[in-house]
């Protein structure tokens, strides 16, 4: 009966969780405004979505890029395009807003292009439901883009924007990035060096309905392997004069691969094989051709895949083994291997993680669930990755949707508006601490 009654008095003598700092007049401002602009943004999203900006379409992405500049300069940023003819692309936007001089400075990312070209069907935006919307680039990355607008206008309502220190660059081949890198992503990468915080307007992932919180985000290559053989009758096959032919071994070598690389975060698919007498990827790298017979053994035979990982130690290592295992010597050819860098990755850093421990605050002031970290498996590369060796990032502060990449790209419209809310908060806190950088 004692220890019964003892147990709600000793309840009583832990120590409290904090309770949460309410919002202050400037933040219920943002947050009022943030619902009061829906139909403005969402008005702002189908035109931005009916507007083709395949990668490819060099002219959609820059009419793209002229529905957005008057709305970054309507909040007083300083707007300028920057052609990428040197990389094949149209080119990117990037706005900069002058505030208080030594507090932080915030670079904002997105991207104006899509993966639906323009000889896609799937061209329009459509309004499904009250919380719903489909169409090319509804998520990815119109709809983030629109929610960085959101969360910008809301500051500026606020008066919160006027002292804050921001560079936006919306790149215009995010989905298709132009070649040489160097050149495709030097502003990008100029920016971050720039930077004291970076913040990625791509899509919120969800976990079983939860908000997760993207502290890192894997490497994105590609590699080829080309094996080259003595070809001839299939009736010689095996033997020491003709050989075993190019499939075989890279049969072998992909087989190699699956079972000697495999560590945590580290991913590497094999996206298309082709061999026989004759045989070829295309440069685009998304068809093949070859010729043979039954009869006939293969002379080539060539595999061509992605890897991704979470540091570069990672790839270091899977390259290494990967290079060390096509040197094995094999009846009649020999085999190379090449690699294609892409994404860098973005590693999950202590200073990403108070990035993350920044946002919670902001949800337990929104009364918003705290956010964990997203494994980095459950999402792609992103241009987040090419400042993260300069820069503490967060990624993910668009919107939540489903089907992204494919004709059923839908945006889930109320995640808009948390996110925004969201990014307001964020932004205006972390504009009021010194900067880091001189």
């Amino acid at each position: 009966m004692k220890r019964a009654l003892l147990l709600p008095l000793a309840a009583l003598l832990l120590p409290l969780p904090a309770q949460a700092a309410p919002p202050s007049a400037a933040e219920r401002t943002m947050i009022a405004t943030v619902d009061a602009e829906q139909d403005r943004h969402l008005a702002l999203l189908e035109k931005l979505v009916n507007q083709n900006s395949g990668t490819r379409n060099l002219a959609g992405v820059r009419a793209v890029h002229e529905l957005l500049a008057p709305e970054f300069a309507a909040l007083g940023f300083a707007v300028r395009w920057v052609p990428q003819d040197a990389a094949g692309r149209a080119g990117h936007l990037i706005a900069t807003h002058a505030g208080k001089p030594g507090t932080k400075r915030l670079l904002l990312i997105g991207h104006l292009d899509t993966v639906f070209e323009l000889d896609h069907p799937f061209q329009r935006y459509e309004r499904i439901s009250a919380d719903k919307a489909r169409g090319p680039g509804v998520a990815d990355d119109k709809g983030g883009v629109v929610t960085m607008l959101a969360a910008l206008r809301a500051m500026h309502r606020a008066g919160a924007l006027k002292a804050a220190n921001i560079e936006v660059v919306l790149t215009g081949d995010e989905e298709e990035a132009g070649l040489p890198l160097a050149v495709a992503r030097a502003d990008l990468v100029a920016a971050g060096k720039r930077a004291d915080a970076a913040l990625d307007f791509e899509g919120l992932v969800q976990d079983d309905g939860a908000d997760m919180g993207s502290i890192a985000r894997r490497s994105s290559g590609n590699w080829t392997v080309t094996v080259t053989a003595r070809s001839g009758h299939s009736s010689g096959v095996f033997s020491e004069r003709a050989g075993e032919g190019a499939i075989y071994p890279l049969a072998a070598i992909l087989t190699a691969f699956r079972a000697e690389l495999p560590e945590p975060n580290l991913t590497f698919n094999v996206g298309m094989v082709t061999g026989g007498a004759s045989a070829a990827i295309a440069p685009s790298g998304a068809n093949a051709e070859a010729t043979g017979k039954t009869n006939i053994i293969p002379s080539v035979a060539i595999a061509m895949g992605d890897l991704r990982a979470l540091t570069p130690e990672s790839i270091a290592r899977a390259e290494a083994k990967m290079r060390e295992i096509v040197a094995r010597p094999f009846n009649g050819g020999t085999a190379q291997l090449t690699f294609e860098s892409k994404y860098p990755p973005m590693a999950p850093t202590a200073g990403n993680r108070a990035l993350l421990d920044a946002l919670n605050g902001v949800n337990a002031t929104l009364g918003l669930p705290e956010m964990a970290a997203l494994d980095p498996l459950k999402r792609g590369a992103g241009d987040i990755s090419f400042v993260a060796a300069d820069v503490d990032g967060l990624a993910g502060l668009g919107p939540a949707s489903e089907g992204d990449h494919t004709a059923e790209e839908t945006v889930d419209i109320p995640s808009i508006w948390r996110q925004a809310k969201r990014a307001a908060l964020l932004m205006t806190r972390l504009s009021r601490q010194p900067a880091a950088k001189r």
